[in-house]
């Protein structure tokens, strides 16, 4: 353990030193930085592929699951994605320094908000490779340090994009250790980097609700987070029915293990017992199981019960849970008790009830007629993310460059003096 916090103090010396640098960068180094680094992922991309091909077959021989390997895999698409995100975060307009809300006060001096780097972010996460190019880039746009500690079984992976990071902040004239990848294994570094707080201003966890659970509940540096991600969709009785279909079908299969993909599916009774035979047999199709309460059960054949804890859960796999309520009131309660607070939609062609929805459910995102596949930094447009919080104090939802900041007062006057 002595060697291990030796080793923590030190790259956190070193990240910490760097974010002091990094507040200095003008915008054009750091889009070089990733303008560069785009360059490096187009021109190295044999030398990550086979990077992640040796972390995916040793997934494979250590039996991972069918979620985490589709996580873990990294391909040509993968990698144009990546470019195509950093492309998304040069384009962005850079958030440092811009001074908001100045107004002048009766006693002449000018009060207003400066934005500012949160300093050094301290990121754990797992099984996704793409999220250390995502999570560097936002890092070093928002002129922050970031030290990043992926998976054991992305460690290829990781190492490969660690030294094409390192590589394009050295030839912008940026410091190496304003991304700072740890290439241990050794669990104990997760535990010593939660609780580095004269080095961390900030941890964020990116993982399995165990993982995310132990650093909240042990981390002494402040935590933006989310434990799961069971996302509802609402399907009212004004719903417009081929929307709805459309919805479910994307929002449930078209990726199983994400965090915004589809869990629980609620239906209005007043349409449950004509829409729902269709939905499930779309979702048969898709070999996605339906788990079901006691009304749903007595409408369509060959489903199983749900239990409580299915409400609860978040698959990351085939399965849904579904369950037929009353009316709007319903749905708003039972989202409300069993949602993670993640990405919760409803599909209505009732102004007044949308609205209702939009108002009453307490997540970090709320949607009306869309899919929840859409809850993700990319899609709304902050180039990529860092993270999805399900916090309600400081950043809440897809966390991208605005996130990664903090506003500071700044008062401006003209030898002024309070009398």
């Amino acid at each position: 353990m002595t060697n291990t916090n030796q080793y923590l103090k030190k790259i956190g010396l070193e990240a910490k030193k760097a974010s002091h640098l990094m507040a200095k960068v003008s915008t054009q180094q750091k889009n070089d930085a990733l303008t560069f680094l785009m360059g490096l992922l187009n021109s190295k991309a044999a030398t990550v592929l086979k990077a992640n091909e040796k972390d995916v077959q040793a997934a494979k021989k250590n039996k991972l699951d069918r979620a985490s390997i589709d996580r873990l895999i990294i391909s040509s698409k993968t990698i144009d994605s990546m470019i195509k995100g950093i492309k998304d975060i040069i384009d962005l307009r850079d958030p440092i320094g811009e001074i908001v809300h100045l107004n002048s006060r009766p006693s002449g001096i000018q009060v207003g908000q400066m934005r500012v780097a949160l300093g050094v972010i301290g990121m754990i996460y797992e099984s996704r490779p793409n999220v250390t190019i995502d999570a560097a880039s936002l890092s070093i746009k928002s002129g922050n340090a970031i030290i990043l500690r992926g998976g054991s079984e992305s460690i290829h992976s990781n190492i490969a994009l660690s030294g094409l990071i390192h590589e394009a902040l050295k030839k912008s004239g940026l410091s190496i250790q304003a991304v700072q990848v740890i290439d241990s294994t050794d669990r104990s570094i997760v535990k010593g980097l939660i609780k580095l707080n004269d080095f961390i201003d900030v941890i964020i966890p990116r993982g399995g609700k165990s993982l995310t659970k132990m650093i909240s509940d042990e981390a002494t540096v402040p935590v933006i987070k989310h434990l799961d991600g069971n996302c509802h969709v609402f399907i009212d009785k004004d719903a417009d029915l081929n929307k709805a279909l459309k919805i479910i079908e994307n929002s449930k299969t078209q990726r199983l293990g994400t965090c915004n993909t589809t869990e629980s599916l609620l239906i209005s009774k007043h349409i449950a017992r004509d829409f729902l035979p269709k939905i499930v047999k779309m979702l048969h199709q898709h070999k996605v199981e339906v788990r079901g309460c006691k009304e749903t059960l007595k409408l369509v054949k060959g489903i199983k019960k749900a239990s409580e804890d299915d409400f609860y859960t978040e698959y990351l796999d085939a399965i849904i849970s579904c369950k037929i309520v009353d009316d709007i009131d319903e749905a708003i309660h039972h989202i409300n008790k069993y949602s993670s607070h993640h990405t919760d939609a409803i599909v209505t062609e009732n102004y007044e009830r949308a609205m209702r929805f939009l108002k009453e459910v307490d997540s970090s995102s709320v949607m009306v007629n869309a899919s929840t596949r859409f809850a993700d930094g990319f899609e709304y447009g902050l180039g990529a993310e860092i993270g999805i919080s399900t916090n309600k104090l400081h950043a809440r939802g897809p966390v991208g460059l605005e996130g990664l900041t903090s506003l500071k007062y700044i008062v401006l006057g003209n030898g002024h003096i309070r009398k």
